[in-house]
């Protein structure tokens, strides 16, 4: 089956969950610069999950123009990881309005666990998908990236307990660490 549906059903749900992100940040109170500064930690968890929803479309969007087949496999690991996207608005929101306490620290350090893990699952099944010549299996190789992210987000939510404030550090280094699409694939696609 090809894979056109599920790049525009996807793209579709990322542009819905940037909407709902969006839409959940409400106007300062008064008309000056100074009324957004209690709005400073929505804002700013605003920021950092937009940055993980684009890292997931941009890196989505690469590792799908080396495939060339998908199967049912692959179609449900894709709203699988399209779920836990789903949560960012709801995380996003708790993160924000409740700064630096642990249980949204820790909430949203759990989302991006699993969606971090879901995209492992997509990546893998994607590959079987395409076979033994698989582009992507060549591409990846080591992926040190992906096997350190999870990592950092459980070492996230470990210390969301301890500092909080160290955690969401971890959350937004781990971000950078992911800013630049996958040069492998592009590699790839150039060939």
């Amino acid at each position: 089956m090809g894979k056109g549906r599920l790049e525009a059903f996807s793209d579709g749900v990322i542009a819905i969950i940037i909407t709902i992100m969006v839409l959940e940040l409400k106007t300062p109170e008064g008309h000056s610069l100074s009324a957004l500064v209690p709005l400073a930690p929505v804002l700013l968890s605003y920021v950092l999950s937009f940055v993980y929803v684009g890292i997931y479309w941009n890196n989505h969007h690469h590792m799908l123009s080396v495939c060339h087949r998908v199967s049912g496999s692959a179609l449900w690991a894709n709203l699988h990881l399209l779920f836990w996207l789903s949560l960012f608005p709801f995380t996003t929101a708790w993160m924000g309005e409740n700064y630096l306490a642990p249980g949204p620290t820790a909430a949203y350090g759990a989302v991006l666990l699993m969606a971090a893990v879901a995209y492992w699952i997509l990546e893998q099944a994607l590959i079987v998908a395409d076979g033994k010549d698989s582009a992507l299996r060549g591409a990846i190789g080591s992926d040190w990236k992906g096997k350190s992210s999870p990592a950092l987000y459980l070492i996230g939510v470990a210390l969301t307990f301890w500092r909080p404030w160290i955690a969401q550090l971890i959350y937004v280094l781990t971000a950078l660490m992911w800013l630049v699409p996958d040069r492998r694939i592009e590699k790839i696609v150039a060939r």
